[in-house]
């Protein structure tokens, strides 16, 4: 019992951290007109929004800065986020840098050229940037040590964590891989098992509010692109000689892909959809729960301007909503990762089929 209620007051404590201090800053925009207000819109976006620092838990007016790489009208500019923080303006160089709080860029870095506002090219390490490089390196914390315990002690069977890391391992490559690609399981199961933990992971520290986590990266739909885009570059870089002969000239009366080329523009056409189908399913689920749990925390602070007695006991109400919310998203972030990896796998496979070398095993076995 006193562990459960550790744990909700930790929660509390977490969603309150996410929206308290946005909303603080926008009552303290408003203070000057008299009235507090809260701009529950702008508030979410630059809760799922990337950033150029990593904001502190608890004390949103600091952030831990990361570093500005940008390429200026005389060159390579590199600096720290701090220098360009709340409105300042860095000059490096004789090159002056900022980062506009409204307009086309706001929240983008600008070089002051002539007395306008240009951008310059940009490959800054962001907070989306940051949390992609913390990913691999807890992915790879998780897994390579279970490599270097099968290769101690051979195929004995590892206990606690890295034995649940094995069972899920094995439950993915035999109930996901092995049943669909059969004897090519072994050739794509590397990319495949690396996908699915890396989405799985990205999905767990996105809920995560205190630093390394906290970052959208999954409901980021550039991340969610690359990731399709890695499985559309597999499936047609290993596709077989029948694959692409169904795609180009499938198996259908002749009238149907000639002299009008019917079905090959619908398969050229497929071939494009199932990635795209990939980066909206797994953008869509996993922002649409960040939206919700932060709506719901919002609701808090909008609700108390009602008076004491109402935002009491809406603050109570969206709390355990929000632990509910939260607690689904764990097994959402699970079934998203599981999702991408069958539906990769099936991709694969369709492009793995060869009906007749099926059909001379199927001769020879019988």
């Amino acid at each position: 019992m006193k562990r459960l209620t550790l744990i909700l007051l930790l929660l509390i404590s977490t969603m309150a951290s996410v929206s308290f201090p946005a909303a603080a800053a926008s009552k303290h925009d408003a203070a000057g007109e008299g009235e507090d207000k809260i701009d529950p819109k702008e508030i979410i976006f630059e809760h799922l929004g990337d950033r150029y620092g990593w904001e502190v838990p608890f004390c949103h007016h600091k952030s831990i800065p990361l570093p500005i790489i940008v390429f200026g009208s005389d060159g390579l500019h590199i600096f720290s986020s701090a220098r360009v923080a709340h409105g300042q303006v860095y000059v490096d160089g004789g090159k002056t840098f900022l980062i506009p709080a409204e307009g086309p860029n706001k929240g983008k870095v600008v070089e002051i050229v002539d007395g306008e506002e240009v951008r310059p090219f940009d490959i800054s390490i962001t907070k989306n940037v940051a949390a992609l490089i913390i990913t691999i390196i807890v992915v790879c914390l998780i897994l390579l040590p279970l490599t270097r315990f099968y290769k101690r002690h051979g195929y004995k069977a590892p206990r606690r964590f890295l034995g649940a890391i094995e069972a899920l391992t094995a439950f993915i490559y035999d109930g996901v891989i092995k049943s669909t690609l059969k004897d090519k399981a072994s050739k794509f199961a590397p990319y495949l098992l690396t996908a699915f933990y890396f989405i799985f992971v990205m999905n767990l520290m996105g809920l995560m509010v205190v630093f390394p986590g906290g970052a959208n990266l999954t409901g980021n739909i550039a991340v969610t692109l690359v990731l399709a885009l890695l499985t559309f570059f597999v499936t047609n870089i290993f596709g077989t000689k029948h694959y692409w002969k169904d795609v180009f000239w499938p198996d259908v009366p002749l009238w149907l892909k000639f002299p009008i080329p019917i079905m090959p523009i619908i398969e050229v056409f497929g071939m494009f959809t199932k990635p795209a189908a990939l980066t909206v399913r797994l953008f869509a689920n996993m922002m649409g729960g960040h939206m919700i749990v932060i709506v719901l925390t919002l609701l808090i602070f909008i609700f108390a301007q009602m008076g004491m007695a109402v935002g009491g006991g809406t603050a109570v109400v969206s709390t355990l909503f929000s632990i509910f919310m939260l607690l689904i998203d764990v097994l959402v972030s699970f079934i998203q990762a599981y999702v991408f990896t069958m539906l990769s796998t099936i991709f694969i496979s369709l492009a793995q089929e060869n009906p007749h070398k099926e059909h001379a095993d199927a001769e020879a076995k019988h």
